[in-house]
């Protein structure tokens, strides 16, 4: 049996049509979950980008032990453990992090291609705008085709080519549909139409609090972002469909995830996936300003409600809803091939769900980012370090209850998702037993997994 794991980062589980998406945006990613196993309450763990490659990579929590830095010696990896069984271990990606500054996330992969485009070190002008993308990289674009997450799918086709009669664990990582949302017009004129050609940078903050930003102006970067999902859908589909006419659906195990999602607007107008605080002269900063720090960034279903197909031969299409994280992925597959899960590894395969969905799933999930108290630098969201102004939020999801945990007076929040699926209602103060209990479940996590004990002590308080 072989493997071929495709992240696409920054993907909102509730934009793909599989989901119950209207828009007909993800037919290629619609067609491989119908014959999948869906998890529909699949979430993430370490938060965002590259700590959640760091769960895939170990099935482990890592954010009780270590934040955005390289993988610690001793961590074994899932393409180490599969390269000892036999496997040709490759990754092809675009994701600019895995190798820069030490990183070492290329660790156990006997193949890696890395596609530079995403990759721009560095600092830029603030008043340039966030650059995400080697510009070189980009100023040679002619067609599709050179954008990043095609050329990526192109290089991955390309090394099935020459390895499909091996036995292999292919990783996929693109970094679309990340901003810049920046796709040929006409996959945004899909859902905007007369577009412009504009590309929006999110302000990662309240737009309301952003000169220059408008309702409008938060619509028209969606819909580029919808534009860029509908590009990252159609290159999928094109490598999928290499996947089977080469014969190899019948032996391959194929899965989809994401790490995060994206705020377009929700919660009070958030644009970003986290919230700069704004400067001494209460002005709100740019990327790359200096003396940036991070504010209070809640961790709302939008962006941790990530989503997790599997397609595995002989195993029927259907759903599973128990709760399940981003570490149950690692060894799930070991699981599927038939390989022993180390007792490292602190995810649980998924493959019994997979086979009898009326199995529980997990008691409850922690989504967060890497533990750390406010005053303390951390390198959260990329490889730039800043300090943490406000408390880092720590989602708690058990049963039908959503605890955004803040080490703040009056921050914490409490949402019944039942009955507000949205999260637009805090009822902590409703309903303190549940959010009380809830936060005992995050203290006893953070025991279990021996975060250092300051940072439990400085939580042992819930204030609503």
């Amino acid at each position: 049996m072989n493997v071929i794991w495709i992240v696409a980062d920054t993907f909102r589980k509730d934009h793909l049509g599989a989901y119950g998406y209207g828009i007909n945006s993800t037919p290629s990613l619609d067609l491989l979950a119908s014959r999948s196993v869906r998890f529909d309450r699949h979430f993430a763990g370490a938060f965002p980008t590259m700590p959640t490659r760091a769960d895939h990579a170990t099935g482990r929590w890592i954010m009780s032990f270590m934040g955005w830095e390289p993988l610690p010696d001793g961590q074994t990896t899932i393409a180490e453990l599969l390269a000892e069984q036999g496997y040709h271990t490759a990754a092809v990606v675009d994701t600019p992090f895995y190798l820069r500054n030490g990183m070492n996330y290329d660790r156990g992969f006997q193949t890696f291609v890395f596609h530079p485009g995403q990759d721009a070190p560095g600092t830029k002008d603030p008043a340039e705008g966030h650059k995400h993308e080697s510009q070189d990289v980009r100023a040679d674009w002619r067609y599709e085709a050179d954008c990043n997450s095609p050329r990526t799918m192109t290089n991955a086709m390309e090394w099935l080519e020459k390895h499909y009669k091996e036995k292999f664990f292919l990783y996929v990582d693109t970094w679309d549909p990340h901003e810049p949302w920046d796709s040929p017009a006409y996959y945004t004129e899909r859902y905007w139409p007369g577009y412009d050609g504009e590309i929006i940078d999110p302000p990662y903050g309240k737009w309301q609090d952003s000169p220059g930003y408008t309702k409008e102006t938060v619509d028209k970067a969606h819909a580029t972002y919808c534009g860029q999902i509908s590009m990252v859908d159609t290159w999928i589909g094109y490598f999928l469909g290499r996947v089977e006419s080469m014969g190899l659906l019948e032996d391959t195990v194929v899965i989809f995830t994401s790490d995060h999602g994206f705020y377009f607007g929700e919660h009070g107008g958030t644009f970003g996936k986290m919230v700069f605080d704004k400067l001494a002269d209460g002005t709100v900063p740019q990327h790359g300003a200096e003396g940036v720090t991070w504010g209070h960034s809640p961790l709302y279903n939008e962006l941790i409600n990530i989503p997790l197909v599997i397609s595995v031969p002989g195993i029927p299409a259907g759903s599973y809803q128990g709760l399940t994280s981003a570490i149950d992925v690692m060894p799930t597959v070991l699981d599927i091939l038939g390989h022993e899960i180390p007792q490292s590894v602190e995810g649980v395969s998924l493959l019994p769900g997979m086979r009898e969905s009326s199995l529980p799933g997990r008691d409850f999930v922690i989504s967060t980012l890497p533990f750390a108290n406010p005053g303390e630098p951390v390198r959260h969201v990329d490889d730039l370090r800043r300090d943490l102004r406000a408390s880092p939020v720590t989602t708690v999801t058990a049963n039908d209850w959503s605890l955004l945990y803040s080490m703040d007076g009056g921050m914490s929040e409490l949402f019944d998702l039942k009955s507000d699926p949205g999260q637009n209602t805090n009822i902590i103060n409703r309903q303190m037993g549940v959010a009380k209990d809830l936060h005992k479940c995050m203290l006893q996590f953070m025991r279990d997994t021996n975060v250092p004990k300051h940072l439990i002590d400085s939580r042992l308080e819930l204030r609503a």
